[in-house]
């Protein structure tokens, strides 16, 4: 299957069942797999497909746990019987990197806290140079803005742990979850462009319409340059996702979703802050994802630092 028709799959899909349960979009479809070798069930793909699936999930607001599971866990272990069953659509699993948590592993058993970790059934901790598996003491939900994108906090009190494998280092998980997030992003911000633009050609003030006035064309070309510069430096990435081109993905992606949606519900004006407008949806969902593997400014420090 091609990019395009991937795309044209999956955007179908998630509009026709925007609210199929994970096992369904990610088994019928084969969504969960993409990364997963074939070996172990999995369509053995890369992360141009990968980000694909992303930009549709972010232009959806789709709720799944693609990027937790079928990016990072799928990317950090090698465990037939995991692997397997990510692929299968019959288990999620989420990474946490160093620095997301306090842990430590003394005689295989692991004590610590993670307080914000994409919500998973299962939990995969790099700690120690090692990545294993736990089952966490306490899982709390978070509050978070976007309630699309749960959040939990999870505790360890000493509880024992499995290997997991040896999968890529998190250092590249980390690249991988940025770069597919920022595809996401661009999802996110060009659906918000398509909103802005249909609105401003059907709302009408002064007896024209206000994407006539010259504010508003302004705004929306504005717009455009923004989004598909975000798209270029996503795509940059998914060909080659190295440290430096996740970091400029990473940071551009984030400032352009947050532009796009916040211009999105300005062009909207009053509607785009009610309950029966998504508007308000995709800028909580790009609030929430400007912080999510550190903000705009951390990803420049790496490219500095590098």
């Amino acid at each position: 299957m091609s990019l395009s028709e991937l795309r044209a799959t999956v955007r179908s899909f998630l509009a026709a069942h925007p609210h199929a349960p994970w096992a369904r979009f990610a088994g019928e479809l084969g969504t969960a797999g993409l990364a997963v070798p074939e070996a172990y069930g999995g369509a053995g793909c890369g992360i141009r497909e990968l980000a694909v699936v992303a930009e549709e999930i972010g232009r959806a607001l789709s709720p799944h746990p693609f990027l937790q599971t079928a990016v990072m866990a799928a990317a950090a272990t090698d465990d037939p019987a995991l692997l397997g069953a990510i692929a299968e659509g019959t288990r999620t699993a989420t990474v946490v990197l160093p620095g997301e948590h306090s842990c430590v592993l003394e005689s295989e058993r692991l004590t610590g806290r993670a307080p914000y970790v994409l919500d998973a059934e299962t939990v995969l901790v790099y700690v120690g140079g090692r990545l294993v598996e736990a089952e966490p003491s306490e899982r709390v939900p978070y509050a978070t803005m976007d309630e699309s994108r749960p959040l939990t906090a999870l505790s360890f009190d000493h509880v024992p742990v499995r290997r997991a494998g040896d999968g890529a280092t998190w250092e590249r998980v980390r690249d991988l979850g940025v770069v597919a997030l920022a595809a996401e992003q661009v999802g996110g911000a060009s659906r918000c462009l398509e909103e802005a633009t249909a609105y401003a050609k059907l709302r009408h003030q002064f007896g024209r319409p206000i994407g006539s006035f010259q504010a508003i064309k302004h705004r929306l070309a504005d717009l455009l340059l923004v989004v598909e510069s975000a798209r270029s430096a996503a795509w940059a990435a998914a060909r080659e996702p190295t440290r430096e081109n996740a970091a400029i993905a990473g940071s551009y992606c984030s400032e352009a979703y947050l532009k796009a949606a916040g211009d999105g519900i300005q062009i909207h004006g009053g509607i785009g802050i009610t309950w029966e407008h998504a508007a308000h949806r995709y800028f909580k969902r790009a609030t929430s994802d400007a912080q999510l593997f550190g903000p705009p400014h951390a990803h420049r420090a790496r490219l500095e630092i590098g």
